[in-house]
Formats: structure tokens, C-alpha cells, sequence
């Protein structure tokens, strides 16, 4: 028998795909719908992990299916190309980052080949190569021209390690995402900003448009981030003064509750005013200022604060209140500055019990029974209480209910120009300006005579310069003076360019419709070609892009659409965000390090380090370089085949699940390509591919059919159900079982040619089935079966319905209204009642009480039940 060489087939097909180009696409095919499916574009860190790995299989598996369901495929692949981690190479190595990145680009390029994805290579882009960043510039013009570009000084995330500016998104629990070892602190620089605030409620109201199609949890994510407050805007004066320091509140209810107003260290008042009058607070305020703006918010931190000296009046009521300067206010939400009322807020709560502020309470509980007011009082407080109730202590407003409130006093306000209704968002404009180079160019330049200006059209792209020096201090573009020293577009003067580059977010926030006419010269796609394709129908990548990538990609198509340069208004149809992959870490306390798997000895669920005996810490983690649990996917394909990764990727969870890796369950995908290959190789012989004649088939037969069509509906719909990859493969993984047992009862006993016909369509079937995962050996073992078609470009198997019925029914048998047993009567007879209760009669357990007694009567309910009385 011919042996399943996973290496030697692998090898084969890839190269055949690859030399005829079978996976180009064409922008219209006749006849056929288009269907585009896409996973977020990599990074080319040079290489695949295993979440590549499970990532780029979905895709792939979906592709496939799709293109077999008769739509006209398209499945792109390019490079994140931009980024830090060039950079940071090129300084540690000596290397440019063009060569270091080209260089990860041919490895990871190679490695993806391995796993016989489906991409339109022709179609190929990298944000790095200048044919791709001209647009980034074309766009940022347009973008400029339309109003939605402007540069301000603003304090902004810094991360010291990289010397560059970082994004809200991009710093987590105060570190910057790229690394945790150094302290994001704030800098004020001047900054380049997308308007991508003037999207907010547009970004909003397109989640009903997404609604069904992405996850809840990352429209819930986005919503909260664009972060749309109504509320009130308050005027409190500084006492002795005509300034206006103006308050944002959702909470006009329990304005009489202000006991103190805090102001965020960056309001301008700060510095125009309160450090020149106390200047020794100066050191705490700038304490303040360094912390990074998540972490300063930050659920449970504890907030600091200091008091200024002076006082402001809340106009409701006239009172004086402390104006305090507090870490946990931030100028870039509402107005920079809070009204604090410790009673009913937490946060505030916690504040004033720290620095023994006083607390007013103007809302209390009414009891559920008597409807009387709970008695409240500030002393014996432990919480603030933030539940409904009625206003006290406050006025004219007493004994309203607290949401009813809000608009009463907010109406007052207006009236009497103490403050005005107004809509506030979380969401901030997007600061694109970067300190470093490898990034695109800012087609910007600063003229001597005329000012800032851009860059003309016709000199598009502005080129990154090569003599450039990469110390590790500062920006590497600023050592360029061929860069920097330019001519002024527009009056031929002096001119100086400029020298940040864009986030490379950017970059990928419209790399999906490049894809859609990668090689146009003049525009950055043809407009009818990305109606064509636009929005992508299915978008695969992690949940962790939700309020960065995904959120951008958003504003831009829409920003795209205005410009004119699309009709749709979202980029991406359907989400589906998979889970990590996930592996054994095993942690040493003696040597504060995680250890690779070869020094670490199992027994049971313990682990022991082999040198020292210690035992370690076993957890299941992210699969990571820094905890040494990483499994390499180039050591599972060369152990085990593309095909057996793919499969066991597919198979161990649902994509949008975790996946914990295990090296048993890769034998056991494995050694299941194993079985199918030798069951059709063994079998061939026996191969009539003659139309079955279904009125000469025996029960056997039949059966061996239901269970064909029913698992070729189980697999159709668990696909199109959310792409249960997992239950599809279980489905066929039962079917070759039954194929099994028919090959060694049926096949290999009895010369029935409708038996052979019938064993023939179950492995054509099975083949076609299992193809868009394991499309190898299923491709070679279709060439064994004597097809010379590709099989994508085959037709899915199409079940019938009729044939996937049982044709018996299982009847529960009851003597005097208990259930003594059950009968399996064919649908043919299921109203035969005679036959029904002869049947009934001849169950052993139901004879034991029918025995020696009197039959009085037996009812046959069909298709549900016999009831046999007796006496």
C-alpha cells in the first residue's frame, strides 16, 4: 500500500498551487457573487507562532469552503511593515530597517507557504515600500484639506525606552503595549491629530449597522470608549474673581452635595494662575502630571490630590467650596475640571475620607414597605450611595426623585445662565505624530515665507531618507539634513520638512481595500473596484485591536466614503475575534525565571525542574517568548504536517475560544489523516462511480446514507453557524467510523454493486468535506480516486433532506401509565396499530407485567406511545 508521506505530498501540491497561480482573483466573474475574507495583517517579526498558525487556518478554511459554495474568493495577504521593532533592530544590530524587515518578510512569507493557504500573492502589499506609504501621504492631504487634520501642543503618552509618543490605546496598566519595563510619563509636544471626534456619533450609530455580524463584546468595548456622556455644564466662579471655571457633570441632580472641585494638573488654570500664587505645591502638581492617563483613572488606584488655596462658588446655592488639584481628572475628558460630592459618587468618596473633606448627602433611599425616607447620615457612611432616591438638602428640588432631578436643575441652570445642557465623549482625537523613523513621512513643510504647506501631488511619496544615524537617542529623520533641508512647493523658497512620522496604525487602517487594486498608479484604488469587494464579508483577528485597530479602521473607511472614494460606510461585514492559543509555563522561585519545557521533568500535574528537583509553578498561559511555552510551528509541521496542525487548530476549540495546546491531541489528528488515507487507499479497488440506484439498496445501505447526508448537513451548517469548525470535524471524525465498520461488514464481505456505488460517494464525500481543512492529503487522495480537479473548485456536497430522516421511530411502551420499554417501529408502519401492539406486547420487560393479568385495554398513540392497561 502506498504510504501517507505527509512531507513529500505537502511539497507537491504547494508547488503545483503556486506554479499554475490557482489562487489569483479576479475582480468579476461572471455569474458569481463576490465574497472577500481577510485576516488582520500581520506584523513580519520573522516568525509564525502558533496564534499565526490558528489565525491564518480559519481563514483559509473559510475561503475555501466559500469559493467551493460558488462565490468568486478573494483572500489577500501583506505586512504591517512599519513599526518599533525595525527600528529598535536597527539599533541594536547595526542593520537598516528595510533589510531586517525585507529579510522577516522572505522567512515569514516562506513559513506561511508550509501551511498551503489560499492567498492571492499577486495581490501582496507592504506599508514599508513606498508604493503603498504615498497614499498614506495622499490621504493624510485629503484628510487636511477637508478639515480633518490640524497639529496643536498637547501633552502626550511617552514612553522614554522608545523615545517616541504612544496613543491612549497604546499604553497598558501605565507601560507602553509594545514592552513593561519602563513608566509611560506625559510630555508636551507639538502633535499632528486626526478629527476622528468629528466621527464619534457616526462610529456610534454604525453599530446597529454591525450589530449581529461582530461580537457584543467589542461593540460594547468600542461604545464605552467612545465614551458619549449627557450632561450639564456648570459655571463655578473663582471666589473674589470673574473666571469661570466651567464643570461637566452627568449629575446635575446632586449638585447641592458639593463639598469640594478639583481641577486636573494640565488645566490651564493651573499654571496661568494657582502655581504663581502657590508655588509650593509646584513638585506634587508635576508628580501628578507624570503618571500616564490610564493609569491615573485606573479602577482601585488610590487618588492624590492637593489642595490650591483658593475656593469657587457653586452657583445653586452660593456655597464656598475648596478647589482642589486631583491626579484622577484629566483636561482631555469634559472640561478638565469635577465637582466633587463625596456622598454619591465613589471615587469622590474615597478622596474626601483621605484628606478628611467634608460629605453632604442630598439623596436618600426610600424604604420598599412604608415608603418612608431612610435617614442617611455622612458620618456613618462607609460607601458612597449611588442608588435612586429623593433629593434632600437641596432647596426647592426636595423630595423629587433623583433622575427626574437632572432635568429640573438642569433646566434652572440654563434659566438663569448658571450652566447649559451639553453632550461630552471620552473619545479624543487621534495624535498620528511619531518620534521616530521607520514610519511614513508627513508630507508637511514648514516655509519661511509661506508657513506650514504640503507637499505637492506629482512629488508624492515623500521618501524616507537613507543617511540617517540610528544612536538610540531620539528621532534618527532629525540626523537627515537632505531630509529636513527642502524646497517650498508653492514659492520655491526655503523650506524645512517635516520630521515625525505617522503611527503605523494608519497604515492599516485601509490596507484592506489596497488589496482591491493593489497595482493602481494614479489613485489609491479604483472606486468601483472596492464597491465591488467592499465591506469585507468576513474579518478574522484578535480581540485585543477593539478600541485601536478595528475603531480607526472605521473612521477611515468612513472618512474614504466622504472624500468620494467608496459608497459603504463600514469596512468589515462580520467579526470574528479568535482566541490565544494557549501553553504550560513552568515558573522556578529558586531561579526567578520560567523554564523551557526540556528541563522540566512531569509527573502527574506536577512539574520538577531535572537539574535542581524544585517544583515549579504550572500554569496555562498565552503562548509567549518571554515564558518559555511557546511551541514552534515549523517543529509541528516538520513532525507532523501542515495538515495535522490545521486540523487540530480547527478541531481542539471554537475559533473564538482559547486553545490549549496539547501534543496528544496532534497525534490524534494525525493519526486520523492517517486512518482516511489508508481506508481509501486500501479500498480503491472497490471504487463504482455509477449513479446508485436508491429503490435496489439494503437497510444497511440506508443507513450508511442517513449518516453521509446527515453529517454533510452537520458540517454545512456548523460552518455557516458561526464557523463551529470543531463540531464539523467531530461530525466527520463519526462519519469515517460508520464508513469503517461498512468497508470491513459490507464492502469487504458481499459483491453488491449499490453497495460499492454507495462506499464510492461516501469517501468522495468525505474527501470533499474534510478538503478546506486538510486540503493536502485530501487533494492527493483525490488524484489516488482517479479526479483530475482541483478540489476548491469543486462543488460543496449538497445533503438531502429526505435522506438525512430516520426511517424508524423509537415508541415508548407503557403498561398502566409507567414506562416498561420502548419499540423501533419503520415510518412506513407507524400507522399500523396492529403490528404496533403485537411489538409492544413481545417487550420482555413489558411481558413481565402483562403476564397472567387482564388486558382491559391497549391505546396506540402513533409515532408517541403505547399505553397497555391491565387489571
Amino acid at each position: 500500500m502506498k504510504e501517507y508521506n505527509f512531507k513529500e505530498i505537502e511539497k507537491k501540491w504547494q508547488k503545483d498551487w503556486e506554479e499554475k497561480n490557482l489562487f489569483k482573483t479576479e475582480n468579476k466573474v461572471e455569474g458569481k457573487e463576490n465574497y472577500y475574507v481577510l485576516e488582520m495583517l500581520p506584523y513580519p517579526s520573522g516568525n509564525l507562532h502558533m496564534g499565526h498558525v490558528r489565525n491564518y487556518t480559519i481563514g483559509d478554511v473559510i475561503a475555501r469552503y466559500k469559493k467551493m459554495k460558488g462565490f468568486n474568493i478573494l483572500h489577500p495577504i501583506g505586512w504591517d511593515s512599519f513599526g518599533l521593532p525595525a527600528e529598535n533592530a536597527a539599533i541594536q544590530n547595526g542593520a537598516h530597517p528595510e533589510k531586517w524587515t525585507a529579510s522577516n518578510i522572505a522567512t515569514m512569507k516562506n513559513q506561511l507557504k508550509k501551511l498551503g493557504l489560499s492567498y492571492d500573492w499577486d495581490r501582496e502589499i507592504a506599508s514599508y515600500r513606498d508604493d503603498y506609504y504615498k497614499w498614506n501621504q495622499w490621504i493624510f492631504k485629503k484628510m487636511y484639506e477637508k478639515g480633518l487634520v490640524y497639529k496643536k501642543k498637547s501633552l502626550v503618552n511617552w514612553c522614554p525606552d522608545c523615545q517616541t509618543v504612544l496613543a491612549n490605546e497604546q499604553v497598558e496598566d501605565g507601560k507602553c503595549w509594545r514592552h513593561s519595563k519602563t513608566d509611560v510619563v506625559q510630555k508636551e509636544l507639538e502633535q499632528w491629530f486626526f478629527k476622528i471626534t468629528d466621527y464619534a456619533d457616526e462610529l456610534l450609530e454604525g453599530h446597529k449597522e454591525l450589530k449581529g455580524g461582530w461580537p457584543d463584546k467589542v461593540l460594547t468595548m468600542q461604545k464605552n470608549w467612545i465614551g458619549k456622556s449627557f450632561g450639564t455644564e456648570v459655571k463655578f466662579k473663582l471666589e473674589n474673581s470673574d473666571i469661570e471655571i466651567p464643570v461637566f457633570t452627568t449629575r446635575a441632580d446632586t449638585l447641592y452635595g458639593v463639598t469640594y472641585c478639583v481641577l486636573a494638573p494640565e488645566h490651564p488654570l493651573v499654571n496661568e494662575l494657582i502655581l504663581k500664587d502657590n508655588p509650593s505645591i509646584k513638585t506634587e502638581v508635576e508628580n501628578m502630571m507624570n503618571q500616564d492617563m490610564i493609569t491615573r483613572t485606573a479602577e482601585g488606584k488610590e487618588k492624590n490630590g492637593v489642595f490650591t488655596g483658593k475656593y469657587v462658588i457653586n452657583p445653586i446655592n452660593n456655597e464656598k467650596v475648596p478647589l482642589w488639584i486631583g491626579d484622577y481628572v484629566l483636561m482631555n475628558y469634559g472640561t478638565g475640571a469635577v465637582m466633587a460630592v463625596p456622598a454619591h459618587d465613589e471615587r469622590d468618596f474615597m478622596f474626601a475620607k483621605k484628606y478628611n473633606l467634608p460629605i453632604k448627602v442630598v439623596i436618600t433611599p426610600i424604604d420598599k414597605k412604608t415608603k418612608e425616607k431612610i435617614d442617611l447620615k455622612a458620618e456613618e457612611m462607609e460607601n458612597a450611595f449611588i442608588d435612586k432616591g429623593v433629593l434632600i438638602n437641596s432647596g426647592e428640588f426636595n423630595d423629587l426623585d433623583n433622575k427626574i432631578a437632572i432635568t429640573k436643575i438642569a433646566e434652572y441652570l440654563e434659566t438663569n445662565n448658571f450652566g447649559e445642557r451639553t453632550i461630552k465623549y471620552r473619545l479624543k482625537d487621534w495624535g498620528i505624530s511619531r518620534q521616530r523613523y521607520w514610519g511614513t513621512p508627513i508630507p508637511v513643510l514648514y516655509c519661511e515665507k509661506c508657513g506650514e504647506v504640503l507637499e505637492k501631488d506629482e512629488n508624492l511619496p515623500v521618501k524616507l531618507p537613507e543617511d540617517v544615524k540610528f544612536t538610540g537617542n531620539g528621532n534618527p529623520v532629525e540626523t537627515s539634513e537632505t531630509f529636513k533641508n527642502a524646497i517650498c512647493p508653492v514659492c520655491g523658497g526655503k523650506a524645512k520638512r517635516e520630521t515625525d512620522t505617522m503611527d503605523t496604525f494608519v497604515d492599516s487602517s485601509w490596507y484592506f481595500l489596497r488589496y482591491t487594486d493593489p497595482k493602481n498608479e494614479n489613485l489609491p484604488f479604483e472606486k468601483e473596484i472596492a464597491n465591488g469587494w467592499s465591506p469585507v464579508d468576513q474579518y478574522i483577528g484578535g480581540i485585543e485591536h477593539a478600541v485601536m485597530h478595528l475603531l480607526y479602521a472605521r473612521f477611515f473607511h468612513k472618512v474614504l466614503r466622504d472624500l468620494g472614494l467608496l459608497s459603504t460606510n463600514e469596512p468589515f461585514k462580520r467579526l470574528l475575534t479568535q482566541g490565544m492559543v494557549l501553553g504550560p509555563s513552568y515558573y522556578s522561585k529558586n531561579e526567578n525565571r520560567y523554564l523551557y519545557p526540556k528541563e522540566v521533568e512531569l509527573k502527574g500535574e506536577k512539574a520538577y525542574s531535572k537539574e535542581t528537583g524544585e517544583e515549579l509553578i504550572v500554569k496555562v498561559e498565552k503562548m509567549s517568548k518571554s515564558k518559555n511555552n511557546g511551541v514552534d510551528p515549523l517543529h509541528i509541521i516538520n513532525e507532523y504536517g501542515s495538515d495535522t496542525a490545521r486540523l487540530f487548530s480547527m478541531f481542539a476549540a471554537p475559533p473564538e475560544k482559547e486553545l490549549e495546546w496539547n501534543e496528544n491531541g496532534l497525534a490524534g489528528a494525525n493519526r486520523f489523516l492517517s486512518r482516511i488515507w489508508k481506508l481509501v487507499i486500501e479500498n480503491k479497488k472497490h471504487f463504482n462511480t455509477k449513479e446508485i440506484n436508491y429503490s435496489n439498496i439494503s437497510k444497511v445501505d440506508k443507513k450508511v446514507l442517513r449518516k453521509l447526508h446527515q453529517t454533510i448537513k452537520k458540517v454545512t451548517e456548523s460552518i455557516e453557524d458561526n464557523y463551529h469548525f470543531n463540531t464539523a470535524i467531530a461530525a466527520i471524525m463519526e462519519l469515517l467510523n460508520d464508513i469503517q465498520d461498512y468497508s470491513v461488514n459490507v464492502i469487504n464481505k458481499e459483491e453488491s454493486s449499490e453497495s460499492k456505488k454507495i462506499f464510492t460517494e461516501l469517501l468522495l464525500k468525505t474527501v470533499l468535506l474534510l478538503s478546506p481543512f486538510a486540503p493536502h492529503i485530501t487533494q492527493e487522495l483525490w488524484k489516488e480516486i482517479g479526479k483530475i480537479t482541483y478540489l476548491f473548485e469543486e462543488n460543496w456536497p449538497e445533503y438531502i433532506e429526505k435522506l438525512t430522516e430516520e426511517d424508524e421511530m423509537n415508541i415508548a411502551v407503557q403498561v398502566n401509565g409507567k414506562l416498561r420499554g420502548t419499540i423501533l417501529v419503520e415510518k412506513a408502519n407507524i400507522n399500523n396499530k396492529e403490528l404496533i401492539e403485537k411489538m409492544a406486547l413481545e417487550v420482555e420487560n413489558v411481558k413481565k407485567y402483562t403476564e397472567d393479568k387482564n388486558i382491559i385495554k391497549i391505546i396506540v398513540i402513533p409515532g408517541k406511545i403505547v399505553n397497555i392497561v391491565v387489571k
